[in-house]
């Protein structure tokens, strides 16, 4: 391991300005906000910071993984009283791993991987607006919440001709995205034995839901489209659940507002629930594949407002990019496509308590896409290069002594643009706020195309 640079350090950490102390642990504003890691982006403690001093938050803090995100940083956690933050859940809502244990040993697919990575890039759709060739049927396009709110069924009519965010959910149901979402089949040193992880969230479906609220909130119709040229450092969006949170915020119809309110928290619901359903839909793909079942399942959202009890209070805990770690509860948290993953599980300790019971969701990224790739004109070429990209890969594969075959992603998700996980987690792990239960390697990475742009924020 490299030596830790001195207290207080600035450095370029591969493209992004970040601090790297040697604490893993700091408060701010009188202890209201905590701030974990041995590295963190000055400009995710501004926007968490901002996060904190608007509405009513009662408590806030910060993941070891931390980076600028849409108005709240990943790796932001925020508790509100009577109140709800659509822009701090963010577009993709629910977004999170599902990561499985099988009866598998390493050596009964170590042949076989490269067939495996083909089938599975085959089977399973990744990319922006990807429909599912099979359609998914599932109960929760049963749910009362699409009466609840009947802006999701609503018809909508324009260039690319009638749609509902209905019929996009049912349409998606099962398909994987792009950006940093993957499929990944992994394996346990220790043991020898296979896991499979899936990571993404809602879909068109939850980028739908959370575009229509924010309209709501800025006095523009639902399905109004998104704002063009919003800043990623705009200032939090809170929706009130009670006539006081609405006065307090200045609405000028409390009633309007508070109903606005919880129709989000039905929809937000349901596209948790639809989040869900993708991942164990892809799961069971996955293990129909390789012909084995679960032995072990550990399933999460890490981009969600969940109705929690900290301080003797409900609150509504707000989570963008940072995993759910109560005490016995386990998470999965995955690194690069060239980087070790981990489960973890949650503790009871004092510091543990003041990360609101959260952990890191990912390793935290360090440098843009475009800094990375380039621009999506040309202009500007990226700092990554593919060969660097491969060479790193081929790196790792030597480091560990396991093959890895990788199907899609592009220089964008390569291991240059993330900090390296064994770093994050070892922040949480030092201050005493989860434990490590399994270390585990990729040897099948699957993630949509090179040619495939993400074009949405976090």
């Amino acid at each position: 391991m490299t030596a830790e640079p001195q207290h207080g350090q600035r450095t370029a950490d591969r493209g992004r300005s970040m601090i790297v102390e040697e604490r893993p642990y700091r408060e701010l504003l009188d202890g209201r906000l905590r701030v974990y890691g041995y590295s963190y982006d000055p400009q995710a403690v501004a926007q968490i910071t901002t996060v904190a001093g608007h509405g009513w938050v009662t408590e806030a803090a910060l993941m070891a993984d931390n980076h600028v995100g849409y108005s709240m940083p990943i790796g932001g956690v925020a508790a509100y009283r009577e109140m709800v933050s659509p822009s701090g859940v963010g577009y993709d809502i629910g977004c999170g791993v599902m990561a499985v244990r099988t009866s598998l040993h390493v050596d009964d697919v170590r042949a076989d991987l490269a067939r495996i990575a083909d089938e599975i890039a085959a089977r399973i759709s990744f990319g922006v607006g990807r429909k599912n060739p099979t359609r998914v049927e599932h109960s929760l396009f049963d749910s009362a919440a699409w009466t609840e709110v009947p802006e999701l069924s609503e018809q909508v009519s324009n260039r690319r001709g009638s749609w509902s965010l209905r019929s996009r959910a049912e349409e998606q149901l099962g398909t994987v995205g792009s950006g940093n979402h993957y499929v990944d089949v992994l394996v346990e040193p220790a043991d020898g034995t296979v896991w499979i992880a899936c990571h993404f969230g809602s879909r068109g479906f939850g980028h739908g839901v959370a575009t229509g609220f924010l309209n709501l909130a800025a006095g523009r119709a639902f399905h109004a489209g998104p704002v063009a040229g919003e800043s990623m450092h705009a200032l939090p969006t809170l929706l009130p659940l009670t006539d006081a949170a609405a006065r307090e915020l200045g609405a000028a119809d409390p009633s309007w507002s508070v109903d606005v309110g919880r129709r989000y928290q039905a929809a937000m619901r349901l596209a948790g629930e639809y989040a869900y359903a993708g991942r164990e839909s892809v799961m069971g793909e996955v293990l129909a594949l390789l012909e084995t079942a679960a032995t072990e399942t550990v399933h999460n959202h890490h981009n969600y407002a969940w109705d929690e009890k900290h301080g003797g209070e409900v609150v509504h805990v707000v989570r963008k990019g940072a995993t759910p770690a109560f005490p016995g509860q386990a998470g999965f948290i995955g690194g690069s496509m060239g980087d070790w993953a981990v489960v973890v599980e949650g503790v009871d300790s004092p510091l543990a308590e003041r990360t609101l019971h959260s952990t890191v969701h990912g390793a935290g990224r360090v440098m843009s896409r475009s800094k990375a790739k380039g621009n999506r004109k040309g202009t500007r070429p990226g700092v990554i290069s593919r060969e660097m990209m491969r060479d790193r890969l081929d790196e790792f594969r030597r480091e560990t002594g396991y093959p890895l075959e990788v199907r899609g992603g592009d220089v964008d998700e390569s291991p240059f643009v993330y900090r390296r996980l064994g770093d994050v987690v070892r922040a949480h792990e030092e201050t005493e706020t989860i434990r490590v239960t399994h270390r585990m390697l990729p040897v099948v990475v699957c993630m949509a195309g090179s040619d495939v742009w993400d074009p949405f924020r976090d």
